[in-house]
């Protein structure tokens, strides 16, 4: 049986796409909806831990900054 591990999605939209990445393994996928996004992450996170036998890493660190923008 397969342990669970709670991973983090970065979610941007791209489009009339959302585009989601995880940061941890470095997974991304896409979808119309932001639903269908986070579900084709877990899917294609999942085939990639699969395939590369990755059993630990780290967790991300999530923050904020400011930047200058021309406007």
């Amino acid at each position: 049986m397969a342990a669970m591990q709670t991973l983090t999605a970065v979610i941007h939209i791209e489009g009339d796409w959302y585009v989601a990445e995880c940061p941890e393994v470095g997974a991304a996928s896409q979808g119309k909806t932001l639903e269908e996004a986070v579900a084709n992450l877990k899917e294609a996170t999942e085939l990639y831990l699969e395939a590369s036998n990755l059993h630990s890493f780290g967790r991300s660190v999530i923050t904020t900054f400011e930047a200058a923008v021309n406007g």
